[in-house]
């Protein structure tokens, strides 16, 4: 019998290696990782700033990899929760539903916080310590001007990708839907702003830690997202 699959979309800065923290933990799934182009494997294929068309590159990627008679889920963290949105839409209309969808690290569209600053045009040093505020970048990475040149294109570009797009109005998802945040996230009140984007199931939960929260839970995350599936494969189809 065939492993049900998993896609997971990788946060701002992030490529297909970032999620080797909790990989093996999913033992029980055909893991699949979608990156965009600029990094890791993609390395040498220009970024992209723009949120649709980064969609349609994902989007793509999670068509040729579908199979037909195997269930899927798509988790995506930060930005990859964004994108996991869309995508879903997108697979629904296409006719493909997920079994269900699972984000992390993100409160969801439309949430506006006062005085939230536009990261991709800031200068280098308030770009800095927005990213150290953000955590999940070794402080050894930031320290090195050579090695940090090559990363800085790749999150300017992804957080142009966020902070431009528009997902209020994005259209509600038939797929059941698990939100997840930590507790020191400055939007971890507002977990509940999911809910309006969900048609039918909708469940959260709030881990100790802050952006990177994930890191220091693998193994709930892993259980989170196994756990899920199987109340989702043995509840009634909408």
């Amino acid at each position: 019998m065939k492993r049900p699959q998993i896609f997971l979309f990788h946060f701002a800065g992030g490529n297909c290696y970032s999620f080797q923290f909790l990989t093996p933990l999913l033992s029980g799934f055909e893991v699949i990782i979608p990156e965009l182009p600029g990094r890791g494997r993609r390395m040498h294929e220009p970024l992209l700033n723009e949120f649709d068309d980064a969609a349609v590159d994902l989007y793509n990627q999670v068509i040729s990899r579908l199979s037909d008679d195997t269930p899927f889920l798509l988790y995506g963290h930060s930005m990859g929760a964004s994108f996991v949105l869309r995508l879903a839409n997108m697979l629904e209309a296409a006719g493909r539903y997920p079994a269900g969808v699972v984000v992390s690290g993100n409160a969801g569209p439309g949430i506006e916080k006062p005085g939230r600053r536009v990261r991709y045009l800031l200068n280098k040093p308030e770009f800095l310590e927005e990213l150290k505020k953000l955590g999940g970048l070794p402080q050894e990475l930031i320290d090195n001007e050579e090695l940090f040149g090559f990363f800085e294109p790749v999150l300017r570009a992804d957080f142009e990708i966020t902070e431009r797009n528009n997902l209020a109005m994005e259209p509600a998802i038939q797929a059941p839907l698990y939100a997840v945040m930590g507790s020191l996230e400055s939007d971890v009140d507002k977990i509940d702003n999911w809910s309006g984007f969900v048609q039918h199931t909708f469940h959260t939960e709030v881990l100790e830690g802050d952006h990177f929260f994930i890191r220091q839970h693998p193994r709930r995350m892993a259980d989170i997202i196994s756990t899920f599936y199987r109340r989702m494969q043995t509840m009634p189809q909408q």
